[in-house]
């Protein structure tokens, strides 16, 4: 990965962007993408838009989502201590005792820990049960209430401080991953179009609020109407310790195995077969999954937008997700922007998506 784009991706991955508090995150993807889309605006739910070859006869979106877990400030006690409300789905074990970033007040980084009892004052009963979100505090090391006002508000968002680390073999970890990995790729395969000749319009769309609900790529998608649409996201890498059974239900994907191409009723057919076949033409190697049901990512969105969309859905190998330190491989993330770049520029006002 050249320094540019490894500098983009640490720009995004070290920002600030729970569910409905994208900004930080926005600027960085807009700002990369300037010098190389024909526009870049930013709808009025969040999304942020990069048109290539505008006045394509096919458009194409291009869907990541940049939010992320995180919590929100919902009450600031008389002691200053300050108690938080999930974004997206939190593993409880894994928000005690981390040290977080708040953006406070007038966009100040605030600093605060996780608190919880300390296991020696816990009964025996307590030490055998996770703590719950609604059992965990931040302290920011405010006196009071009154001086923790000063600070920080209700409704302020704050992550875990972990940022971008690189890691050997052209592996990373850190936070956020999912799903900054996809709004990375769909910018990539954006410029690698913007050099390349294509029929299509593409609108590569940085979608909000995917971790609560696939809210942006739905609005989103209603107002680009595309014919075609491909999500990026990230998706369970099963080759680590522990995993048992799980490969049986989730299929074999391996950190280094490439883009991971999903197949089953929220995919298109002949898009999935224009894919696979594109992948084999381009010596990229894929790994295919089976979901039997809508996917929990912004393809199910955009599928079933307005009439229907032929829609496909392509991951991103992922360790350890929803968790402080997301691992994936450096080489999977160009393996899907080259991906998708060449699938892009097969596609025709002639191409049938027509499944049957």
């Amino acid at each position: 990965m050249n320094k540019t784009s490894k500098k983009f991706l640490t720009d995004m991955i070290n920002a600030i962007s729970p569910s409905g508090y994208e900004q930080s995150t926005a600027a960085v993807w807009k700002e990369y993408a300037r010098p190389f889309a024909d526009r870049v605006e930013t709808d009025v739910h969040g999304n942020s838009h990069a048109v290539i070859n505008a006045g394509g006869k096919v458009k194409v979106m291009l869907a990541g989502h940049y939010d992320e877990i995180g919590f929100l400030i919902s009450h600031i006690d008389d002691k200053g201590f300050l108690w938080i409300a999930p974004v997206g789905g939190w593993d409880p074990q894994i928000a005690q005792g981390q040290r977080v970033h708040i953006i406070g007040n007038g966009g100040r980084k605030v600093s605060g820990v996780v608190g919880k009892i300390a296991i020696h004052l816990q009964e025996p009963e307590q030490r055998k049960k996770v703590s719950e979100i609604k059992d965990l505090w931040v302290d920011i090391g405010a006196k009071d209430k009154k001086e923790a006002e000063t600070l920080v508000s209700i409704g302020d968002p704050l992550v875990t401080q972990y940022g971008f680390e690189e890691l050997e073999n052209g592996r990373a970890a850190g936070r956020a991953f999912d799903d900054r990995a996809g709004a990375f790729t769909i910018l990539e395969a954006g410029r690698l179009l913007a050099e390349l000749t294509t029929q299509c319009e593409v609108h590569a769309v940085a979608t909000v609020q995917e971790e609560i609900g696939l809210r942006g790529a739905r609005t989103a998608a209603f107002g680009i109407e595309p014919q075609v649409g491909i999500a990026v996201d990230v998706t369970f890498a099963t080759d680590h310790p522990n995993i048992g059974n799980v490969v049986n239900q989730e299929g074999k994907v391996e950190i280094d195995g490439g883009p991971v191409i999903t197949r089953g009723p929220n995919i298109n057919p002949k898009l999935f077969e224009l894919i696979v076949k594109t992948a084999k033409e381009e010596k990229i190697p894929v790994q295919i999954v089976a979901e039997a049901r809508g996917t929990g990512t912004d393809a199910n969105a955009i599928q079933l937008n307005r009439a229907g969309v032929a829609t496909a859905l392509i991951s991103i190998p992922l360790r350890y997700m929803h968790s402080p330190c997301e691992l994936l491989s450096l080489k999977d993330l160009e393996a899907v922007s080259r991906l998708l770049a060449a699938v892009v520029k097969k596609i025709t006002p002639h191409t049938n998506f027509i499944p049957f």
